[in-house]
């Protein structure tokens, strides 16, 4: 090289470091890195290297150092190469290709049949809903990368147009804040749109853990309080104690109940008028338990002695 001042093309180490979007068949980021790449060969001078019509008349063409032309271009292709993915870098990669062969490549594979693709991504575009991805980032990014495709192949969607997909593809539960964003005039942008949204989100995410944790500790509470503080027993009730003694009556009655006609006095049996202590003892037994004398439990027992 003639010129001893060194150009500032040669002292990128690192494409990566300056670019960091990797350029894939199906990303929907050709407009966004060809934006970037352009932005960095401004930046370091040779942008005449992929843009010949554009290229800035006080830069040193090709005919003037073939040498360093053809060493800078060697930079620039390795660039082109080191964003791409290897699906494409298979596709425009051509034995002796210059940078500007390999830039036009990657514009002709990404905006090729425009028509059908614009007419694909549009019906894509209108049928993006949250419901099928998993939160707010995602579906926000996969609307904007939509909209970058579409910018690909010449169709250009505006931020109202944009703001009203992303706000009409909203599930029910963000409808408050979908009715405040559509009155709003006029409509905001969208990285404020999705701001917005990723902060509902993350409110409503933690309403409802606080829900479920509330849950858990008033189970875990009840299930404490159980097994802390068992059942009380079994009481019998008073309705209950009284069937118990009709039910005792009742057998009594029908223990001591003759053969003949009626009912054979307490104590005594049939036959020559001779009295039964052992029935007496038992029937004065059952009585006094269900209802006690007030002279006491052995009165009767005392007359019987007596008798």
């Amino acid at each position: 090289m003639s010129d001893s001042k060194v150009h500032p093309a040669l002292t990128i180490n690192n494409i990566r470091n300056f670019i960091s979007i990797t350029l894939e068949m199906e990303n929907g980021q050709y407009t966004s890195w060809a934006e970037l790449f352009q932005i960095h060969c401004r930046a370091y001078k040779v942008t005449h290297h992929i843009l010949p019509s554009k290229s800035e008349s006080s830069k040193a063409p090709k005919n003037d150092d073939p040498e360093q032309w053809a060493c800078l271009d060697a930079i620039v292709l390795q660039w082109i190469y080191g964003t791409i993915s290897n699906d494409l870098l298979h596709n425009i990669i051509k034995p002796g290709a210059t940078a500007e062969q390999a830039w036009s490549s990657l514009s002709n594979i990404f905006r090729d049949n425009q028509n059908s693709r614009a007419i694909y991504l549009q019906h894509q575009f209108s049928n993006t809903r949250l419901e099928n991805f998993p939160n707010i980032s995602s579906y926000c990014q996969e609307l904007k990368m939509i909209v970058d495709q579409l910018a690909n192949v010449g169709v250009k969607i505006e931020n109202p147009q944009l703001v009203l997909q992303t706000i009409t593809g909203l599930t029910e539960s963000y409808e408050v804040i979908r009715t405040m964003i559509h009155q709003t005039n006029p409509l905001p942008e969208f990285y404020e749109v999705r701001s917005r949204l990723l902060l509902e989100e993350t409110r409503k995410r933690n309403q409802s853990s606080t829900t479920a944790t509330s849950a858990a500790t008033s189970l875990h509470i009840t299930t404490l309080n159980r097994t802390n503080h068992p059942p009380p027993p079994h009481k019998t009730t008073h309705n209950q104690s009284q069937m118990n003694a009709t039910n005792l009556n009742r057998n009594n009655n029908q223990q001591y109940r003759g053969r003949g006609r009626g009912r054979v006095r307490i104590g005594y049996r049939r036959g020559r008028g001779r009295f039964d202590y052992s029935c007496s003892q038992t029937f004065n037994s059952s009585w006094n338990a269900q209802y006690p004398s007030p002279y006491g439990n052995n009165s009767i027992n005392q007359w019987n002695s007596q008798s």
